[in-house]
């Protein structure tokens, strides 16, 4: 048998490296980190294994050890003292969020993103103000217009603070605009904004909502968040918070959404993150516990193929294992 085409050939090693089409680096990688003002020690959080809450004083002492990883971007995500109906903690000047990232800005290198929402800080769990609405099948549903007031409160406390990026993810329609228009009034005019611009009312956000202490306490949010049934709409969202001045745009979850995160890469020249969330990252780690999988091989695999799909960064709670091994 005579053959003129043999890929094999470049799959030797050696070569195989050369004219590989994907890499993964560090500085693709975002880690999240959970700072939680309710306690006085690190406590792990059972449903993602090797991640854990810190109480503030250990703010940045967590974000070193993902830098020594080599990753150099941390979200920060919150866990207040007290809640109330309008998540009044988000915004504090003395809130958690803005206590660590003081911390952190003046005593690491990390860049540091912050999560802009208000489900950590509502005593109901939901991403903002809520009114009364028989059409929403529990009678209450989130008041969009007042909720992106409150969030551009919050994305202007937390850049005061010292963040150098704001995710808005509430998923309130003109919430990047306002925003926007919010954090120029405030003399942070080249603050940028990672926009959670397509977000899916996904069963993959489990362990976060331990983690976070964010679930709902009644109801789901399918109002708010996208169908996952639609992929089209995903486009129109996206679109929508480019022309309110996002700056990157980010698809969530990933694994189950990579023809989105692909659509999105394709219609956008902006900088695309996808949220590698943490029922993607639990599920590998399970299989692992059950010894069918290898945790750090799939880990990368998996995170090649979101790079793979178009994504230029990941937001991923295996950013530091993975990083270690690049």
């Amino acid at each position: 048998m005579e053959l003129t085409r043999r890929p094999r050939r470049l799959r030797r090693d050696g070569v195989r490296e050369m004219v590989s089409e994907t890499s993964l680096s560090p500085s693709d990688l975002i880690a999240p980190v959970f700072v939680d003002a309710t306690t006085d020690e690190r406590v792990p959080i059972e449903s993602m294994p090797g991640h854990e809450r810190v109480p503030v004083s250990e703010a940045v002492a967590r974000v070193e050890e993902v830098l020594a990883s080599g990753v150099e971007a941390v979200m920060v995500f919150g866990i207040p003292e007290s809640k109330d109906a309008r998540g009044s903690r988000a915004w504090a000047h003395d809130g958690v969020v803005q206590e660590a990232v003081r911390r952190i800005a003046s005593e690491t290198d990390a860049y540091v993103i912050t999560d802009v929402c208000l489900c950590e800080y509502t005593e109901h769990g939901h991403c903002g103000l809520l009114e009364e609405d028989a059409r929403s099948g529990e009678g209450l549903t989130v008041k969009n217009d007042e909720t992106c007031e409150l969030l551009a409160r919050t994305a202007v406390s937390h850049v005061e603070a010292g963040a150098d990026m704001v995710a808005p993810s509430a998923m309130a329609d003109g919430q990047v605009g306002a925003i926007r228009g919010a954090l120029d009034d405030a003399g942070y005019a080249d603050t940028p904004i990672m926009a959670y611009a397509v977000k899916y009312a996904s069963a993959f956000y489990g362990p976060f909502r331990d983690a976070a202490d964010g679930a709902p306490s009644f109801g789901d949010r399918r109002h708010y968040q996208m169908d996952p049934a639609n992929r089209r709409e995903a486009v129109r969202e996206a679109r929508a918070d480019a022309e309110q001045g996002a700056d990157l745009l980010m698809v969530k979850p990933a694994l189950p959404y990579l023809d989105v995160v692909a659509d999105v890469r394709r219609e956008f020249e902006h900088p695309l993150v996808a949220y590698n969330v943490s029922g993607e990252y639990a599920m590998l780690h399970a299989a692992g516990e059950k010894g069918w999988l290898d945790v750090p091989e799939t880990a990368r695999e998996s995170l090649l193929s979101i790079k793979r799909a178009g994504a230029d960064l990941i937001l991923t709670y295996f950013a530091e294992d993975v990083a270690e091994t690049l």
